[in-house]
Formats: structure tokens, C-alpha cells, sequence
């Protein structure tokens, strides 16, 4: 196997990439967030539906958030700092719940 040179490796590609990475993220959770409320208000609105687009779009803004602070801080330096714990937690959390909302709105 032929060794990686650390002389050639451009160090601020990685954190560009990683910040392409969340705008890619955040795009998709928009999508899943606007199909969720179309889906949710599709027949009429109902009081689940409502309740369930509303939390799916609160789901969506806390991602927004997290994921906001993110891109700020990879594009402040060329040494960003790591990820904290709480937002990671914070990021999976708002994922999951908004998947739960989905799962809900399909059956």
C-alpha cells in the first residue's frame, strides 16, 4: 500500500467539505420537513395533522440552529473547533424525532 503524503494534503479542504456537508443536510431535512407538512395537511387539516406539521417545522428549525452554528464555525478559522457534544445530541435528537413525526404521518 503506498503512503499518504501529509506534506501534499491541503488542510482546508476538510473543513469545506464538512461544511458542504451540514448545507447538504439542511437541504434535505427542509425537503423532509415541507413533505411532512404537505402530507400532514393533505385532505384537510386535522388536529393531528396540524399538531404533527408543526412539530415536524420545530424539528426543523432546531436543525436549522444547530446546524447554522455549525457552518459559522467551520468557516471562522482554519482550525475549527470540534463539534460539542450538545450539539451533536442535539442534531441526532432533531433527526430521529423528525423521522418519528414522518413514520406517524405515513400510517
Amino acid at each position: 500500500m503506498g503512503r499518504v503524503s501529509t506534506e501534499a494534503r491541503d488542510p482546508g479542504l476538510q473543513p469545506e467539505r464538512t461544511r458542504l456537508a451540514w448545507r447538504r443536510t439542511t437541504l434535505s431535512s427542509t425537503v423532509a420537513a415541507v413533505l411532512a407538512v404537505r402530507t400532514a395537511l393533505h385532505g384537510g387539516p386535522t388536529a393531528v395533522g396540524v399538531v404533527l406539521g408543526a412539530l415536524c417545522c420545530a424539528l426543523w428549525l432546531g436543525f436549522l440552529w444547530v446546524a447554522h452554528h455549525r457552518i459559522r464555525a467551520l468557516a471562522a478559522g482554519p482550525h475549527p473547533a470540534a463539534l460539542t457534544p450538545r450539539h451533536a445530541t442535539a442534531a441526532v435528537l432533531c433527526t430521529v424525532a423528525m423521522a418519528a413525526c414522518a413514520a406517524v404521518l405515513v400510517f
